[in-house]
Parts: C-alpha cells; structure tokens; sequence
C-alpha cells in the first residue's frame, strides 16, 4: 500500500470513529458535517471525498461494524461441534458483542441501520454474502443429517437470530428490564426448540 493510500486509509478511520462517537452521544442527529469534521479533525473536503455525504458516512460505519459483527457470529460457529452448541455459541456472540461495543451495537440496532438496510438490501447482502455463505455453510450439514428442521435458510436465519435481536434491541433502549446474561442462558435453548426437528 502506497504512503498516500495508508494516508486515505487513516483519515477515513478518524471520520468512522469520529461518527461512531457522535452516534453512541446524541443520536442521528449528532452525525452532522461540522461535528464529525471537528470531533475527527478531518476536513469537509475529505469526508465527501471519502464517502460523498453524511449518509454515505453512516451507512460506510453500518457496513463496517456489521462485517464485524458477522465476522464474529461465524467464527463462534467454527468450534461448535453440534447445531445445539452452535446456536448457544451464536447467542452468546452476539449478545457479547451488543455489550462489548454498545455503540456500534447502537447503530446497527437504529431505525438509521434499518433505513439504509431496506434502501440498499440487495447490496448489503452482496457485501456480507461471504460470511453469510459461511453461516448456510455451518447450518446445511445439518439440516441434511436431521439435526435441524429442513426449513428454508431465511427462516433459518430468522428463527436463530430474531429472538436475540429483539433482545438486543431491548437492552440497548435502556429499558432495564432485560438482563443480557440471562438472556445468554435462557435463549439458546428456546431458539434450539424452533430448529430441532
């Protein structure tokens, strides 16, 4: 990588993290030009540069933080030997990760992930097709073996993980209702009751 691209590289770093901060602070709402240039100490010319707008930022930081994410949930799946500690692995992955980077998990959690998500559906799963394939990879094998109900990879997808994303989005509101390590404990085995076959 050449010292200009490194350079580029850097400074698109200080412009997520600067928005992430803004983010996790005030909302959507703190996410603007003159705050994430101030708090980055980045020019405006090299935000638009970098990303071509504010929204262009913030679905760039989307993007990121759900590779992240996802890169997480599979990897918990590598050392599981069975579908039942897969999906007690996955649980605690992601519930772990809602705890470890709140903000983040803020904005994946946000109406703001969710616009651009239904708005660029098709591209982002492009993008995270990789580890999704990997997730299909995990879970085929044991569909084709008995071990999970032979239901179709989307309610799949949705019967593992709806559940925990409800209660991430729960906890992440602030509502003090919702323990997330009991949540560790109690889920996996209520998810495994709608993929057991």
């Amino acid at each position: 990588m050449s010292p200009k691209q490194q350079r580029g590289e850097v400074t698109a770093d200080l412009l997520l993290d600067a928005a992430l901060s803004l983010y996790a602070a005030e909302g959507e709402r703190g996410v603007t030009v003159g705050a994430v240039t101030r708090a980055s100490g980045v020019s405006m010319g090299s935000l638009y540069h970098h990303f071509g707008s504010v929204d262009g930022l913030v679905a760039a930081l989307a993007h990121r933080w759900l590779s992240r994410l996802l890169g997480e949930l599979v990897m918990s799946l590598q050392s599981a030997r069975t579908a039942r500690t897969g999906i007690r692995a996955l649980v605690r992955a992601y519930l772990t990760f809602v705890q470890e980077h709140r903000a983040a998990a803020l904005l994946l959690h946000s109406s703001t992930a969710d616009r651009y998500g239904m708005a660029q559906a098709k591209e982002v799963r492009d993008t995270q097709e990789a580890r999704l394939s990997a997730f299909a990879q995990w879970i085929q094998p044991r569909v084709d073996s008995g071990e999970i109900a032979p239901l179709p990879m989307p309610l799949i997808e949705s019967l593992a993980l709806g559940p925990v994303v409800a209660v991430a989005r729960r906890w992440l509101s602030g509502i003090d209702d919702v323990d997330l390590d009991e949540a560790a404990r109690i889920l996996p085995d209520r998810i495994w009751r709608s993929l057991a076959p």
